[in-house]
């Protein structure tokens, strides 16, 4: 599995698309449904209509890299995307545990100690 920094989004496009798109089909894609910048070094990941395909593209300082799984059996949940959303945004151990099959559906998470933000100010 491969494995990415804590500043990295991770945005999934909701509506089916079509897998035989690749690198810059995907990259526009990922610019007009989600509204974010592809060579941002953010993860956008999109399924096909029976959910047993999934590809992420991403940009690495030099090109774009596209990540590719076809499951031989069953499909991927989508949990927590209603059917209207055309993006949503996951977190790391939400796509990992949809990556490996895990139904997040009822699931819920627990409450954890988040650092509350500090505002910065120039120096006055």
């Amino acid at each position: 599995m491969l494995t990415w920094g804590r500043t990295v989004r991770i945005f999934v496009c909701v509506p089916p698309t079509d897998m035989r798109r690749g690198f810059d089909g995907l990259a526009a894609t990922a610019q007009t449904v989600t509204r974010q910048d592809p060579l941002s070094g953010h993860l956008f990941v999109f399924f096909n209509r029976r959910r047993d395909r999934v590809k992420i593209l991403y940009w690495d300082t030099s090109g774009y890299c596209l990540w590719y799984k076809r499951l031989e059996a069953g499909h991927f949940s989508l949990s927590g995307s209603a059917p209207d959303q055309d993006s949503v945004e996951w977190d790391l151990p939400q796509l990992t545990l949809i990556l490996e099959g895990i139904d997040l559906s009822d699931s819920r998470r627990r409450r954890r100690y988040c650092r509350p933000q500090t505002l910065v100010t120039s120096g006055e």
